[in-house]
Protein backbone atom coordinates (compact mmCIF):
# COMPACT_ATOMS: atom_id res chain seq x y z
CA UNK A 1 0.00 0.00 0.00
CA UNK A 2 3.00 2.30 0.36
CA UNK A 3 3.90 1.94 -3.30
CA UNK A 4 4.01 5.16 -5.25
CA UNK A 5 0.79 5.51 -7.24
CA UNK A 6 2.69 6.80 -10.27
CA UNK A 7 5.54 4.29 -10.13
CA UNK A 8 4.12 2.30 -13.06
CA UNK A 9 4.36 5.38 -15.28
CA UNK A 10 8.09 5.87 -14.77
CA UNK A 11 10.08 4.84 -17.84
CA UNK A 12 11.98 1.63 -16.99
CA UNK A 13 15.74 1.26 -17.29
CA UNK A 14 18.08 -1.69 -17.79
CA UNK A 15 21.57 -1.22 -16.30
CA UNK A 16 20.93 2.50 -16.20
CA UNK A 17 19.92 2.64 -19.87
CA UNK A 18 16.35 3.51 -20.93
CA UNK A 19 14.38 0.45 -21.98
CA UNK A 20 11.50 2.38 -23.55
CA UNK A 21 12.90 1.85 -27.06
CA UNK A 22 12.93 -1.93 -26.63
CA UNK A 23 9.39 -1.84 -25.25
CA UNK A 24 8.20 0.23 -28.21
CA UNK A 25 9.80 -2.22 -30.66
CA UNK A 26 8.30 -5.27 -28.92
CA UNK A 27 4.58 -5.08 -30.02
CA UNK A 28 5.29 -5.55 -33.75
CA UNK A 29 6.93 -8.88 -32.93
CA UNK A 30 3.58 -10.16 -31.65
CA UNK A 31 1.82 -9.68 -35.00
CA UNK A 32 1.74 -13.14 -36.62
CA UNK A 33 2.76 -13.57 -40.24
CA UNK A 34 2.31 -16.49 -42.58
CA UNK A 35 4.72 -17.96 -45.13
CA UNK A 36 2.21 -20.44 -46.48
CA UNK A 37 -0.31 -20.17 -49.30
CA UNK A 38 -3.23 -21.12 -47.04
CA UNK A 39 -3.48 -19.10 -43.82
CA UNK A 40 -4.63 -20.42 -40.48
CA UNK A 41 -7.63 -19.00 -38.61
CA UNK A 42 -5.59 -16.48 -36.63
CA UNK A 43 -3.97 -14.98 -39.73
CA UNK A 44 -7.31 -14.97 -41.57
CA UNK A 45 -9.04 -13.18 -38.69
CA UNK A 46 -6.20 -10.70 -38.45
CA UNK A 47 -6.34 -9.90 -42.18
CA UNK A 48 -10.12 -9.55 -42.03
CA UNK A 49 -9.90 -7.04 -39.17
CA UNK A 50 -7.20 -5.06 -40.97
CA UNK A 51 -9.23 -4.93 -44.18
CA UNK A 52 -12.38 -3.93 -42.27
CA UNK A 53 -10.58 -1.15 -40.40
CA UNK A 54 -8.73 0.19 -43.42
CA UNK A 55 -11.91 0.12 -45.53
CA UNK A 56 -13.82 2.07 -42.90
CA UNK A 57 -11.10 4.73 -42.58
CA UNK A 58 -10.21 5.01 -46.26
CA UNK A 59 -13.72 5.16 -47.74
CA UNK A 60 -13.93 8.95 -47.43
CA UNK A 61 -10.49 9.57 -48.95
CA UNK A 62 -9.54 10.29 -52.52
CA UNK A 63 -6.67 8.61 -54.35
CA UNK A 64 -4.01 10.80 -52.74
CA UNK A 65 -5.39 10.22 -49.25
CA UNK A 66 -5.46 6.45 -49.73
CA UNK A 67 -1.69 6.43 -50.13
CA UNK A 68 -1.60 6.85 -46.34
CA UNK A 69 -3.53 3.62 -45.75
CA UNK A 70 -0.49 1.52 -44.83
CA UNK A 71 0.73 4.14 -42.35
CA UNK A 72 -2.67 4.52 -40.70
CA UNK A 73 -3.23 0.77 -40.40
CA UNK A 74 0.25 0.35 -38.91
CA UNK A 75 -0.50 3.18 -36.49
CA UNK A 76 -3.74 1.70 -35.17
CA UNK A 77 -2.15 -1.75 -34.78
CA UNK A 78 0.83 -0.30 -32.92
CA UNK A 79 -1.26 1.79 -30.51
CA UNK A 80 -3.75 -1.03 -29.89
CA UNK A 81 -1.09 -3.64 -29.12
CA UNK A 82 0.86 -1.19 -26.94
CA UNK A 83 -2.25 -0.30 -24.94
CA UNK A 84 -3.22 -3.95 -24.47
CA UNK A 85 0.27 -5.00 -23.38
CA UNK A 86 0.22 -2.17 -20.84
CA UNK A 87 -2.69 -3.86 -19.06
CA UNK A 88 -0.48 -6.79 -18.07
CA UNK A 89 0.80 -6.73 -14.47
CA UNK A 90 4.19 -5.05 -13.87
CA UNK A 91 4.30 -3.76 -17.44
CA UNK A 92 5.04 -0.32 -18.84
CA UNK A 93 2.68 1.46 -21.24
CA UNK A 94 4.51 3.87 -23.58
CA UNK A 95 1.22 5.55 -24.53
CA UNK A 96 0.94 6.96 -20.99
CA UNK A 97 3.89 9.21 -21.83
CA UNK A 98 2.84 12.53 -23.33
CA UNK A 99 6.22 12.88 -25.04
CA UNK A 100 5.74 9.68 -27.03
CA UNK A 101 2.19 10.55 -28.03
CA UNK A 102 3.35 13.98 -29.18
CA UNK A 103 6.11 12.26 -31.16
CA UNK A 104 3.39 10.33 -33.01
CA UNK A 105 0.85 13.14 -33.32
CA UNK A 106 3.03 16.07 -34.45
CA UNK A 107 4.66 14.43 -37.53
CA UNK A 108 1.36 12.94 -38.74
CA UNK A 109 -0.50 16.23 -38.24
CA UNK A 110 2.30 18.21 -39.86
CA UNK A 111 2.39 15.82 -42.81
CA UNK A 112 -1.36 16.19 -43.36
CA UNK A 113 -1.16 20.00 -43.15
CA UNK A 114 1.81 20.15 -45.53
CA UNK A 115 -0.06 17.94 -48.02
CA UNK A 116 -2.99 20.37 -47.80
CA UNK A 117 -0.85 23.44 -48.44
CA UNK A 118 0.90 21.75 -51.35
CA UNK A 119 -2.17 20.34 -53.11
CA UNK A 120 -5.02 22.71 -52.15
CA UNK A 121 -3.49 25.91 -50.83
CA UNK A 122 -6.63 28.00 -51.47
CA UNK A 123 -8.86 25.60 -49.55
CA UNK A 124 -6.26 25.32 -46.79
CA UNK A 125 -6.11 29.09 -46.37
CA UNK A 126 -9.91 29.33 -46.58
CA UNK A 127 -10.17 27.40 -43.30
CA UNK A 128 -8.64 30.38 -41.50
CA UNK A 129 -11.46 32.72 -42.58
CA UNK A 130 -15.04 31.43 -42.91
CA UNK A 131 -17.09 32.90 -45.73
CA UNK A 132 -19.24 35.91 -44.85
CA UNK A 133 -17.17 36.95 -41.83
CA UNK A 134 -17.69 40.63 -40.87
CA UNK A 135 -14.62 42.74 -41.57
CA UNK A 136 -13.97 43.81 -37.92
CA UNK A 137 -13.87 40.15 -36.84
CA UNK A 138 -11.39 39.01 -39.50
CA UNK A 139 -8.16 39.45 -37.42
CA UNK A 140 -9.68 37.75 -34.38
CA UNK A 141 -11.04 34.80 -36.38
CA UNK A 142 -7.73 34.29 -38.17
CA UNK A 143 -5.96 34.13 -34.80
CA UNK A 144 -8.58 31.74 -33.36
CA UNK A 145 -8.46 29.43 -36.38
CA UNK A 146 -4.64 29.42 -36.33
CA UNK A 147 -4.61 28.47 -32.65
CA UNK A 148 -7.22 25.75 -33.24
CA UNK A 149 -5.06 24.34 -36.04
CA UNK A 150 -1.87 24.37 -33.99
CA UNK A 151 -3.56 22.77 -30.99
CA UNK A 152 -4.75 19.71 -32.91
CA UNK A 153 -1.64 17.54 -32.30
CA UNK A 154 -1.64 18.50 -28.62
CA UNK A 155 -5.30 17.48 -28.35
CA UNK A 156 -4.52 14.14 -30.00
CA UNK A 157 -1.67 13.39 -27.62
CA UNK A 158 -3.40 14.62 -24.45
CA UNK A 159 -6.58 12.66 -25.21
CA UNK A 160 -4.69 9.38 -25.59
CA UNK A 161 -2.44 10.02 -22.58
CA UNK A 162 -5.28 11.06 -20.27
CA UNK A 163 -7.58 8.14 -21.11
CA UNK A 164 -4.91 5.46 -20.77
CA UNK A 165 -3.40 7.00 -17.60
CA UNK A 166 -6.80 7.43 -15.91
CA UNK A 167 -7.70 3.81 -16.53
CA UNK A 168 -4.40 2.54 -15.15
CA UNK A 169 -4.72 4.68 -12.02
CA UNK A 170 -8.27 3.50 -11.40
CA UNK A 171 -7.27 -0.15 -11.78
CA UNK A 172 -4.34 0.40 -9.43
CA UNK A 173 -6.55 2.00 -6.78
CA UNK A 174 -9.26 -0.66 -6.96
CA UNK A 175 -6.65 -3.44 -6.97
CA UNK A 176 -5.03 -1.97 -3.86
CA UNK A 177 -8.44 -1.68 -2.19
CA UNK A 178 -9.18 -5.34 -3.01
CA UNK A 179 -5.90 -6.43 -1.46
CA UNK A 180 -6.48 -4.33 1.65
CA UNK A 181 -10.07 -5.55 2.15
CA UNK A 182 -9.12 -9.21 1.75
CA UNK A 183 -8.01 -9.40 5.39
CA UNK A 184 -10.92 -7.35 6.74
CA UNK A 185 -14.20 -8.26 5.06
CA UNK A 186 -14.55 -11.11 2.58
CA UNK A 187 -17.98 -10.15 1.10
CA UNK A 188 -16.74 -6.61 0.43
CA UNK A 189 -13.61 -8.05 -1.14
CA UNK A 190 -15.67 -10.14 -3.56
CA UNK A 191 -17.72 -7.11 -4.55
CA UNK A 192 -14.63 -4.96 -5.15
CA UNK A 193 -12.94 -7.81 -7.03
CA UNK A 194 -16.00 -8.10 -9.29
CA UNK A 195 -15.78 -4.36 -9.96
CA UNK A 196 -12.08 -4.82 -10.78
CA UNK A 197 -12.86 -7.54 -13.33
CA UNK A 198 -15.53 -5.37 -14.97
CA UNK A 199 -13.14 -2.42 -15.01
CA UNK A 200 -10.47 -4.58 -16.66
CA UNK A 201 -12.90 -5.53 -19.42
CA UNK A 202 -13.76 -1.85 -19.80
CA UNK A 203 -10.07 -0.91 -20.03
CA UNK A 204 -9.50 -3.50 -22.76
CA UNK A 205 -12.32 -1.85 -24.70
CA UNK A 206 -10.93 1.62 -24.01
CA UNK A 207 -7.47 0.54 -25.18
CA UNK A 208 -8.88 -0.51 -28.55
CA UNK A 209 -11.23 2.47 -28.85
CA UNK A 210 -8.48 5.00 -28.11
CA UNK A 211 -6.26 3.46 -30.78
CA UNK A 212 -9.13 3.75 -33.25
CA UNK A 213 -10.01 7.33 -32.21
CA UNK A 214 -6.39 8.50 -32.50
CA UNK A 215 -6.03 7.01 -35.98
CA UNK A 216 -9.47 8.18 -37.09
CA UNK A 217 -8.72 11.78 -36.11
CA UNK A 218 -5.45 11.67 -38.03
CA UNK A 219 -7.42 10.30 -40.97
CA UNK A 220 -9.93 13.18 -40.67
CA UNK A 221 -7.12 15.73 -40.61
CA UNK A 222 -5.76 14.12 -43.75
CA UNK A 223 -9.18 14.16 -45.39
CA UNK A 224 -9.52 17.89 -44.72
CA UNK A 225 -6.22 18.52 -46.50
CA UNK A 226 -6.52 16.23 -49.56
Amino acid sequence: MNENLFASFIAPTILGLPAAVLIILFPPLLIPTSKYLINNRLITTQQWLIKLTSKQMMTMHNTKGRTWSLMLVSLIIFIATTNLLGLLPHSFTPTTQLSMNLAMAIPLWAGAVIVGFRSKIKNALAHFLPQGTPTPLIPMLVIIETISLLIQPMALAVRLTANITAGHLLMHLIGSATLAMSTINLPSTLIIFTILILLTILEITVALIQAYVFTLLVSLYLHDNT
